[in-house]
């Protein structure tokens, strides 16, 4: 038993010395005395990113080609930081990356744009004193002028995993201008806070293309934002293809993980993803919220995991969807009154969405059965009034098949049935992209 005690001991010490090993001085550098950076947060996360990866081998590919100094530009926003939470743009500047431009999508570079008013054309990021152009509205793509001085493109934003929020759309056509400009394109890969085996939902129906759906994928798909550009790349999704397309990978991070398991820091990606948590409630009630005048908890302290609506009977709510026993949530009564947003100051009375087993839960089963549910509630209108219409709904959700499913009086069940074998020809099409497995003791 003692030798057995000294072995294990012994391997521990080992793969702690590999690991130092693997991660340079570059990458966990400290913050220099003028750079004006936060301290490094004294933690060690059991993922690397893969800023953290292109650290570590000293921004290969970015620093200089044949002895010339190359010209990047990065595409980012508050949730690009290394495993110590310090921002990618810090990071490549001072690994000596020529950064020569940013590109921020909706909210800005720091979040520090919490309204609807972009500038036109450039503004200055006072930090860096480098040009910022907004990847928004008509310009969600970015334009020949803003990359002709760019050599490489690089992409380093946190997704949650749900085709529903933008930022992949972001990335896919970020990819085909770069394409357009004959120009490489680097992915610095973040894991999926829903895990990277959770596969659900509808699929895109390619008469309802947007920016909500822009790739044939299911509405959750199961993919880090690195393996969706493998495959956003090789199945030729894009109209022109960068020059090269280098994914930089982490380490540690498995198939498996909830967020909590990395160790990481989480950085909202935008104002309304305050916690890791709130992916899975989004998955949930974002399109419900888009199905009629119900609130999804914008506004409230509980974005997205919430539903409501003015008079509604909350306890009925509650016992009617409980009654379902859907696995791995449990819903609660709740009465609260949101402080902005279309029904700021209204009391609201509703559900509490508490997910109680993450690996059991179905996200959009348990969205479709909310919706059948929901929809004999008077005064939901679900279906009936969505609140852009029902073709900017459709958008929204990848097609008309949702709605007009529980408007010809479908069931929620049924439809899961309908979706399911496409969602198992997507898991056998996903696997040729797929960078990273199961965790070992899974």
């Amino acid at each position: 038993m003692g030798i057995r005690i000294w072995l294990v001991a012994a391997y521990l010490l080992v793969f702690a010395f590999i690991q130092t090993l693997w991660l340079t001085p570059v990458a966990l550098a400290q913050p220099s005395a003028g750079g004006g950076a936060s301290a490094v947060p004294d933690f060690q996360p059991r993922v690397y990113l893969g800023i953290d990866t292109l650290a570590a081998n000293k921004f290969k590919g970015l620093v200089s080609e044949g002895g010339k100094q190359r010209r990047v530009g990065l595409i980012t926003n508050p949730s690009g930081v290394n495993c110590r939470g310090r921002t990618t743009l810090e990071v490549m500047r001072e690994g000596g990356v020529n950064l020569v431009a940013l590109f921020a999508p909706e909210y800005g570079v720091y979040g520090e744009v919490l309204d609807d008013v972009y500038q036109k054309g450039n503004t200055v990021d006072q930090r860096s004193n480098l040009p910022v152009h907004f990847l928004v509205n008509e310009a969600r793509k970015p334009t020949p002028e803003m990359l002709k001085n760019i050599d490489v493109l690089v992409y380093d934003i946190q997704d949650i995993g749900c085709r529903a929020y933008t930022y992949i759309a972001t990335l896919g056509l970020a990819m085909e201008a770069a394409g357009e400009a004959g120009i490489e394109f680097y992915v610095l890969d973040r894991p999926n806070p829903l895990g990277g085996n959770r596969i659900e939902g509808m699929p895109v129906n390619p008469r309802f293309t947007s920016n909500y759906g822009l790739w044939d994928i299911p509405y959750v798909y199961g993919l880090t934002c690195g393996e969706l550009a493998n495959m956003i790349y090789k199945q030729h999704w894009i109209k022109k293809l960068p020059k090269q397309l280098v994914v930089v990978p982490m380490k540690g991070w498995y198939r498996d993980m909830t967020w909590e398991d990395t160790g990481l820091i989480w950085v909202p990606p935008s104002p309304h993803i305050p916690t890791p948590d709130t992916a899975y409630y989004f998955a949930i009630t974002r399109a419900i919220g888009e199905a009629g005048p119900v609130n999804q908890g914008i506004g409230y302290t509980i974005p997205f995991g919430v539903v409501g609506g003015p008079q509604w009977n909350p306890f009925h709510l509650a016992d009617e969807l409980n009654k379902l026993k859907m696995p791995g949530v449990y819903f609660r009564p709740i009465f609260y009154k949101p402080n902005y947003g279309p029904q700021q100051r209204v009391n609201l009375s509703g559900v509490q969405i508490h997910i109680t087993d993450k690996q059991q839960i179905n996200l959009c089963g348990t969205s479709a059965m909310m919706m059948e549910i929901i929809r004999t509630i008077p005064g939901s209108d679900l279906f009936v009034n969505p609140p852009g219409g029902e073709l900017e709904f459709d958008r929204s959700v990848g097609g008309d098949e949702l709605r007009t499913h529980f408007k010809r009086g479908g069931s929620a069940a049924e439809l899961l049935q309908i979706w399911e074998p496409g969602l198992q020809q997507f898991r056998v099409m996903r696997k040729p992209y797929l960078l990273y497995q199961n965790s070992p003791q899974g």
